[in-house]
């Protein structure tokens, strides 16, 4: 079992998105991993946070939650800062509730897994039944610790929310 763990961690680590992605050099945005910076680009400068339907159509219900901040290669959200971290999780939360009230969660993948090199929260439905693993009890977003290279998945219980962490692959918690 041991073995087969190694070489998952070091097939994700293999597919890890390579970024190039930077403004300053607008060519460089036309590479795919590249297009949610490219759209971010694009937006009122003064704007923290926005939101777009996901653009794969095998997950027509889902919306991106995404920061007007950029910085070239891979943007982590520990690179963010706290403020707009802050501002980014409470208007994901917030546009989650006002499409599903309490079954909402939402989900920011792991560093090996991102395809996209710009953050991005997915906000969706949350797959009932579908509570495991470990989670971090806070009270609202103020609380979120800052991810590392892992991914987390957010989702309420009663008034308070429960922050999933440890994978990378978070996403697959929400309905497509």
């Amino acid at each position: 079992m041991r073995t087969l763990a190694v070489l998952f961690v070091s097939i994700c680590a293999r597919a890890q998105t390579q970024c190039a992605c930077d403004v300053k050099i607008p060519e460089t945005l036309n590479a795919r991993q590249c297009s949610l910076t490219k759209v971010t680009e694009e937006q009122p400068p003064d704007i923290h946070v926005f939101f777009l339907p996901d653009a794969n159509p095998k997950k027509p219900n889902r919306l991106l939650a995404l920061p007007r901040d950029q910085s070239p290669g891979m943007q982590r959200m520990a690179s963010l800062s706290p403020e707009v971290r802050l501002e980014l999780w409470t208007k994901a939360i917030e546009k989650a509730k006002q499409k599903w009230g309490d079954k909402w969660g939402i989900a920011y993948n792991g560093d090996n897994v991102r395809t996209q090199c710009h953050v991005h929260i997915h906000i969706g439905r949350l797959i009932e039944g579908v509570e495991a693993g470990e989670f971090l009890l806070v009270d609202g977003p103020a609380q979120i610790p800052v991810p590392g290279k892992d991914g987390y998945w957010i989702h309420p219980v009663n008034g308070k929310l429960h922050v999933h962490t440890g994978e990378q692959v978070c996403e697959t918690v929400l309905l497509r």
